[in-house]
């Protein structure tokens, strides 16, 4: 491999074996190197591939302005929360983690406490990326000198939810964290019952909500489904679709995005079976 740019003593851009371009870091990897020498790979401690357009530079300029030992203890803690490697291959997922750490660490030694008041709606509509964060959070304390407190494990949570929007920041998170919240008002208002926001069933069709999201932010919206079975949807829970239709209208507002008919229909499928489940 060969280098591109040295951002300091431990973070390297480079060029590949097949020409593409990616970040290294590793401590001394960037020592006395200069542009158009051969990469040390023995120094090699992470490589980061940019991913989704990216710019290499800006990513690698932000990895170099974080401690590498707090990028390999949260590597490490990725691994102990059993998160995939796609995740772990994530340039901007490690960063984001990172840098929230640092940050963390550098809050605490200043005295200054942070609350997050969404604990309970992250842990209760994202319960596995909430549980990871616990075990990240966990994992991450054992190896600092002072721990880091409770709390934190919400954020690290949002930070995992996050990536699947592949967005450098939370902001995309919050919002639709409190839109499925109102959506999920809308069918209790409509249908006249509670949902059990901890069951399995509420759990699958918040999971439907969270793809619906990737699909509406990515512009990946349903549009060419069979229209037959659109028909047979639409057929076959009236109620529902106009639940359905209403939480259209509430995603366009939200999102300021258009809503497919294909989409809306679909929707109304998962409202029609979360509220027989729960009318039962």
């Amino acid at each position: 491999m060969e280098i591109l740019r040295v951002f300091n003593n431990n973070v390297v851009l480079a060029k590949d074996g097949n020409g593409g371009e990616v970040i290294l870091t590793g401590r001394g990897l960037g020592f006395q190197a200069k542009p158009g020498q051969s990469v040390d790979e023995s120094k090699i401690v992470r490589t980061f591939v940019p991913a989704d357009g990216r710019d290499p530079d800006h990513l690698a300029q932000m990895l170099s302005d974080i401690d590498p030992e707090i990028i390999r203890v949260v590597v490490d803690a990725m691994k102990q929360a059993g998160l995939g490697e796609r995740e772990i291959g994530s340039t901007t997922l490690v960063m984001a983690l990172s840098d929230h750490i640092a940050g963390a660490i550098a809050r605490q030694k200043r005295g200054i406490a942070v609350e997050y008041p969404l604990t309970g709606e992250i842990s209760n509509l994202y319960p596995k990326e909430y549980q990871q964060g616990c075990v990240l959070l966990k994992a991450i304390n054992a190896k600092l000198p002072q721990p880091l407190p409770a709390g934190e494990e919400t954020s690290l949570a949002m930070h995992l939810v996050n990536a699947g929007f592949a967005t450098g920041d939370l902001t995309y998170t919050y919002t639709m964290t409190g839109v499925i919240q109102q959506m999920l008002d809308i069918i209790e208002h409509a249908y006249n019952l509670k949902l059990d926001r901890e069951s399995v069933n509420v759990g699958r069709f918040i999971t439907h909500l969270r793809y619906l999201f990737i699909r509406i932010h990515q512009n990946k919206q349903l549009v060419d489904e069979p229209a037959p079975i659109v028909k047979a949807i639409r057929d076959a829970y009236p109620e529902a679709l106009r639940c359905a239709s209403t939480i259209g209208r509430l995603l366009e507002l939200r999102l300021d995005a258009d809503v497919s008919e294909d989409e809306v229909a679909y929707l109304a499928m998962h409202v029609a079976r979360v509220t027989a489940d729960a009318q039962r």
